[in-house]
């Protein structure tokens, strides 16, 4: 079973300016229940379907299964989602073996920028980069899912 391992930390610093690519993402949910999620992605001009099990104790490991589909597909399948399009640009920054993937959200959650890092294990090491904040992996107001439906701007 797929198994995505992730930390999640807020950006205190510049990113942009080290990134070596950017893409805009808008996805939605036609389920965001807790515990399981289905999501619909637009990155650039590619679809994808996600459906996502429930984070673990900590909120770093889940099960996570995605397959790429049609643009037209997706375009479709937004349509028949829950209220409340996430919008964002995605930073892809190196730091050592890593890639950190920098969000940085419109709309309703604008003024939030977060970074996550895949991990192959939870006690797998790796090098934070300057930008990197406090911590909130596991903290569910920080999950797209959660910020669909209470955005930052209501904090």
């Amino acid at each position: 079973m797929p198994q995505e391992i992730e930390r999640k930390f807020l950006v205190i610093g510049d990113y942009k300016s080290v990134a070596f690519s950017k893409s805009r993402i808008k996805q939605g949910y036609i389920s965001s229940e807790r515990g399981s999620t289905v999501r619909v992605r637009i990155r650039d001009d590619r679809g994808y379907l996600t459906i996502k099990g429930a984070s673990d104790s900590i909120g770093m490991s889940r099960f996570e299964w995605e397959k790429e589909i049609s643009l037209q597909d997706a375009e479709d399948l937004m349509k028949l989602c829950e209220p409340g399009i996430i919008d964002k640009i995605r930073y892809l920054v190196q730091s050592g073996k890593h890639i950190f993937e920098v969000d940085e959200f419109y709309g309703d959650n604008s003024g939030l920028v977060v970074a996550e890092v895949e991990l192959g294990s939870e006690t797998e090491k790796f090098i934070k980069p300057i930008f990197i904040g406090k911590e909130v992996t596991g903290d569910v107001r920080y999950y797209n899912s959660h910020l669909m439906k209470k955005p930052f701007c209501k904090w």
